[in-house]
């Protein structure tokens, strides 16, 4: 029963805690399943981590002495420290992006009961010159129906505590509480500290930022396929942006002309090709990375132009090698990313001949030998 004796309460306390602590850890591991199956399933976010703890005993009484006590007995109001201990069982969710915090929250309000929201980062960045900790934190209930459901019954009573993250905004936490004097110390300090804070939330905006970018250049690439565009009305063989520049007229007097810059290969320009030539196949990001930089390092300035010529001049011939090559070994296909080297090599045999193994150049070098043209190219000869 409650009352104003805070050395009874700790007791009290201290007797719930410790004739609960079972009870209160599979809580918490159920309530981890739970989340990450929501967050998983209807936020349509991706998560780093979802980790969880039940709070210590003795931090319990001394976050509730520190913030409740004082203002509780000066009102002379009964009080239970289990009461007031809203994070007794504290979960973590560790988003990638700021706007995925968001969607976190609106995926569990939509399937859980919000006691009380504490938004740090809105504290954070409504205060001018301030930096720190930021995140927001979430007081929940089990929704009425799932309190009644079996595997929740046993804890259903209890409150919890979800704290919602970035990795940037969890890296700083997890710094931040190594840094043992942040307050009553020389103005220098302060200043640094409050640099470095900044510095994580310039990356935590840049991050998102960039993949903003990125989602727009990877629109244009499905745009092109969704539209139906030819690649040649996409990049001409090296094809150039307009630049306006001065030259000498028929008059010889300066006049303004629009000439060309070739434009660089880069991921996007060859997934805008491939997907052209490849329809459906899924490009991994990884590997259209990895294999663009491989052809930078062997072709330096390459242009999308000229990647999409050596695609366009050597895909049909590639293709009836292909099915030569797959008739003989049925057990072994040719997947794009090998087709467009055989292209890249037969496009320039000195410039791109690493590009393919020594037992696949051969293999290539006697199939074009074999078959100078293209009549019959794709056949598989009879056995004498």
């Amino acid at each position: 029963m409650a009352s104003t004796d805070f050395d009874l309460e700790k007791a009290n306390f201290r007797a719930f805690y410790d004739g609960n602590s079972r009870i209160l850890d599979d809580a918490k591991n159920s309530l981890i399943s739970l989340i990450r199956a929501l967050v998983t399933h209807d936020g349509g976010v991706t998560i780093s981590k979802i980790e969880g703890r039940v709070k210590d005993r003795e931090e319990c009484i001394t976050k509730f002495n520190l913030k409740y006590r004082t203002e509780l007995e000066k009102l002379a109001v009964n009080y239970s420290i289990r009461d007031h201990i809203s994070d007794l069982i504290g979960l973590r969710i560790v988003c990638l992006y700021e706007d995925d915090i968001e969607k976190v929250k609106e995926s569990l309000a939509r399937h859980l009961t919000v006691v009380d929201i504490t938004n740090k980062i809105e504290l954070i960045e409504n205060t001018e010159g301030s930096f720190g900790y930021k995140g927001l934190h979430l007081d929940l209930q089990l929704d009425p129906t799932r309190r009644l459901q079996p595997e929740h019954q046993a804890h259903a009573e209890y409150n919890f505590e979800v704290q919602i993250r970035t990795i940037v905004q969890d890296s700083w936490s997890v710094l931040d509480h190594k840094i043992k004097y942040k307050k009553s110390i020389p103005n220098r300090l302060k200043r640094r500290i409050n640099t470095l804070a900044a510095l994580f939330e310039l990356a935590d905006r840049e991050f998102r930022l960039i993949r903003d970018a990125t989602d727009a250049e990877l629109a244009l690439v499905n745009s092109d396929v969704a539209a139906g565009l030819d690649v040649e009305d996409v990049f001409p063989e090296d094809p150039i942006a307009s630049q306006q520049v001065e030259i000498l007229g028929a008059d010889n007097k300066e006049v303004t002309a629009s000439v060309r810059k070739p434009i660089a290969l880069d991921a996007f320009g060859f997934l805008r090709i491939a997907n052209h030539f490849f329809k459906g196949f899924d490009f991994e990001p990884h590997k259209v990375d990895g294999f663009t930089e491989e052809v930078n390092a062997l072709s330096p300035g390459i242009t999308r132009g000229k990647f999409n010529f050596y695609m366009r001049s050597n895909i049909a011939r590639v293709k009836q090698y292909q099915r030569f090559y797959e008739a003989q070994s049925a057990s072994v296909a040719l997947n794009p990313f090998t087709l467009i080297r055989h292209c890249l090599y037969l496009g320039d045999e000195v410039r791109f001949q690493t590009l393919l193994t020594n037992v696949a150049r051969t293999n290539f070098d006697n199939w074009l030998k074999d078959f100078p043209d293209d009549e019959h190219a794709g056949e598989v000869r009879a056995s004498p």
